[in-house]
């Protein structure tokens, strides 16, 4: 909703400063970082900073309490600058008066209010403006409860601010009711303080002093004073049931509760071990845990040494999207038969599906669909059994707009690939905690293994550890000797998950088959319920986006060549999920404006009319150029026999085209060419200009990312090219479902 005096505000800071800050910000009447930054630039302006910033960082807060350490209604030097000062009141919730220049008594008692609620009121007493209080003014953190925020995080909030606000490096946090990285690195910084650091050697990290200092300062039933109030307070900031005070019996029974659900040794004392992990997500370090998780091929000899450390379960990942992984990632997958190594070494196997996940652009709804049905049927492929849960991964700190819109959409893709599938499996994430929280919370996963590791990602650094926690990810540590010596990522383990110490045969790479009729009905539905999931309709849809083909008319009609495409895919070592993908995808996408451009083709060849002499044509959307360019290729590398045709030649582009066209066997035999030309750089190619690399030649063991390479470079090269592979890498694993079914009996 607008506010009028803040878009007062907005106004008075385009009109007078916009000029000189170099922006202008929207006249909407509500209140974003964009005003904020602008009344920071235009007090920068007034400061006589010629650099200006959206950060009101040291410079600006040195020159203001160098200039004005106080602001009030006889040191504020100028109108303006009062108006920047009530402009910015009004944007924070609170009385500026009339925008008028004057540091009046509405000011006044403004003022006064802000510096209540931010809890500096006894540290800043009266209506004075201190240089600390204006950079918190200056930002959009509120210092009231918000979006159902708790009065007790809001109390130590206040405390946290009234305490030491006067140190250097501590500026006033906000007073919401909820923990962030900003209050929980103001916590830290309050312990160093507390353990005596100087300002300048205080800088709020959990390092080996203030590890040290924390060890002397256990707190129990009777203690009072400050080092009870700071371990009360990261009791309430992890969302414990206890008052902000003294250590009572009530709080000793909440730390038990805690110290339980961590899996820490239940003592009901403030140890260090325990104000490790109220105070950062990693906690002690020095725990041993009984879960791992790494990239090492697990050998007897290592086998040995885990279990000599007192590991159970061993987390491992189910593929290696890196076709020429470095050497210390060339077993990042799990190895032939290495499960069976674990099981005979008495330890247990969680499985871990991650390809890179680095971004949220990594992420969405087909991605995850995709995600979920391969790591299904690389599970398979190991031997795992029906029941065991799947952790799949989110390497990267999220931020909660990255969870809503990306890792969200994904993880129901995730979920349905695996209903669709029988729910022979479980869903597990990894991640951060705030992604691990928000997933469970989704109903998208029964189980956490949350990074705790990565401390600084902004979720983990304020967020409590999730319920569901099953393993807690706390420290890269090197255990055994010798042979036995191995890396690992030592995980803390609550039992939720205990993964497996018994396994099917593994499937092997052979060779695809014929698809019989048994599962066709089966590929179908799960083909048809997936387009769907992503806006094609089954009957093609009506209005600008409508397709001329029905999802039944485009299925039959890949299916109708299996026998050619099990042919192809054996001659040429290529997963038949390949070429049918982007046959049926080729397929389901033409529309009305693809039959029109085909006209003006056919018109342009046969009546010389237009000067549209080439299209994306036929079931496979192949033009006469790209048709004429792979059939080359691979005439010259003995993958086809034929004549080779010229691309430019409109002859020879209209004979292609033609085939294309009209012979739908020669689109698919011509799909399974385009293919193999894609993969060794499309040499000759138009699209990029020079071509592709080069990739390793077709097998049938290709990586995720070789699969997704080669159905990209199928449509060619840009943005939406990109987006539509990361579409049709779902289809190839719905095919490679079945497929695999039928070839591994």
């Amino acid at each position: 909703m607008a506010d009028e005096m803040v878009r007062r505000a907005q106004q008075f800071v385009n009109q007078v400063y916009g000029s000189r800050i170099g922006m202008t910000v929207t006249e909407n009447g509500q209140t974003g970082w964009n005003t904020m930054y602008a009344l920071t630039r235009a007090l920068q302006w007034e400061l006589g900073i010629t650099s200006l910033s959206n950060s009101f960082g040291p410079t600006t807060l040195s020159t203001l309490t160098s200039k004005y350490p106080k602001l009030n209604a006889s040191t504020v030097p100028s109108a303006d600058f009062c108006r920047i000062i009530q402009s910015a009141m009004y944007c924070k919730g609170y009385d500026g008066g009339d925008i008028d220049g004057t540091y009046n008594s509405r000011v006044q008692a403004g003022m006064s209010k802000l510096k209540t609620d931010m809890g500096v009121d006894i540290a800043f007493p009266g209506s004075d403006l201190t240089p600390k209080v204006f950079k918190g003014l200056l930002n959009m953190d509120a210092y009231i409860t918000v979006n159902s925020g708790s009065d007790a995080i809001r109390s130590v909030q206040r405390w946290l601010n009234g305490r030491y606000v006067n140190r250097q490096d501590f500026f006033i946090i906000p007073c919401d009711g909820h923990n962030s990285r900003d209050v929980s690195k103001s916590m830290l910084y309050a312990i160093q303080y507390e353990l005596g650091m100087a300002d300048g050697t205080a800088n709020g990290v959990f390092g080996p002093g203030t590890q040290s200092g924390l060890k002397s300062h256990t707190v129990t039933v009777g203690d009072a004073g400050t080092w009870a109030l700071l371990f009360s307070a990261g009791m309430i900031l992890n969302k414990r049931p206890v008052s902000f005070g003294g250590f009572t019996t009530a709080t000793q029974s909440a730390v038990r509760d805690f110290q339980n659900f961590v899996a820490l040794p239940v003592t009901g004392v403030g140890d260090f071990s325990t104000w490790a992990s109220l105070l950062v997500s990693y906690g002690d370090q020095s725990r041993k845990g009984e879960a791992c998780d790494g990239v090492t091929l697990i050998t007897p000899a290592r086998a040995a040494a885990l279990k000599a450390e007192g590991i159970k379960y061993v987390g491992r990942y189910l593929t290696n999207p890196d076709p020429t992984p470095s050497d210390d990632l060339k077993h990042k997958a799990i190895q032939p038969g290495e499960l069976q190594t674990i099981a005979d070494s008495g330890l247990r196997c969680f499985p871990i599906y991650q390809t890179f996940g680095r971004d949220a652009g990594d992420f969405s709804y087909p991605q995850g669909r995709a995600a979920g049905q391969a790591a299904i049927n690389a599970a398979l492929d190991h031997g795992f059994k029906p029941g065991t849960r799947i952790f799949f991964a989110v390497d990267f700190d999220a931020l909660d707009s990255d969870v809503t819109n990306s890792v969200l959409p994904h993880f129901k893709g995730i979920q349905d690939a695996v209903e669709d599938d029988g729910i022979r499996f479980a869903i597990g994430v990894y991640g951060p905690r705030n992604v691990c929280t928000r997933v469970g919370e989704a109903g998208h996963s029964g189980a956490s293994f949350v990074s705790d590791m990565s401390s600084g990602f902004s979720g983990n650094f304020g967020y409590p550890l999730p319920a569901d926690w099953a393993y807690d990810q706390i420290v890269t540590k090197w255990v055994g000797s010798g042979d036995g010596a191995i890396e690992i990522d030592n995980n803390i383990a609550s039992g939720r998950d205990i993964g497996q110490n018994s396994f099917n045969k593994p499937r092997t790479q052979v060779p695809d088959v014929g698809f019989g009729s048994s599962y066709l009905n089966a590929l179908g539905i799960d083909l048809s319920k997936y387009m769907r999931s992503i806006g094609y309709a089954d009957d093609g849809g009506t209005g600008a986006d409508a397709r001329l083909f029905t999802h039944t008319q485009c299925f039959e009609t890949i299916m109708s060549h299996d026998a050619l495409i099990t042919q192809l895919s054996n001659t040429y070592n290529m997963r038949k999920a390949l070429i049918q993908t982007s046959a049926y995808w080729e397929m389901r996408h033409y529309d009305l404006i693809d039959q029109a451009v085909d006209h003006q083709v056919a018109s342009y060849h046969l009546n010389g009319v237009g000067a549209v002499k080439d299209s994306s044509t036929g079931i496979a959307q192949i033009s006469g150029n790209v048709g004429i360019r792979a059939w080359n290729y691979c005439i010259d590398n003995g993958h086809a026999t034929g004549t080779k045709l010229e691309p430019t030649k409109d002859a020879d582009i209209w004979t292609m085209w033609q085939r294309v066209n009209q012979d739908n066997a020669y689109s698919v035999r011509t799909v399974s060419l385009i293919h193999l030309w894609d993969a060794g750089g499309k040499p000759g190619g138009i699209n990029p200009p020079g071509g592709e690399s080069v990739m390793r030649s077709m097998r049938l063991d290709y990586t995720e990312s070789e699969i997704f390479e080669v159905l990209r470079r199928y449509q060619g090269w840009g943005t939406e090219a990109e987006e539509h592979a990361g579409k049709r890498m779902a289809i190839y694993q719905i095919f490679e479902k079945y497929n695999s079914i039928l070839r591994n009996p």
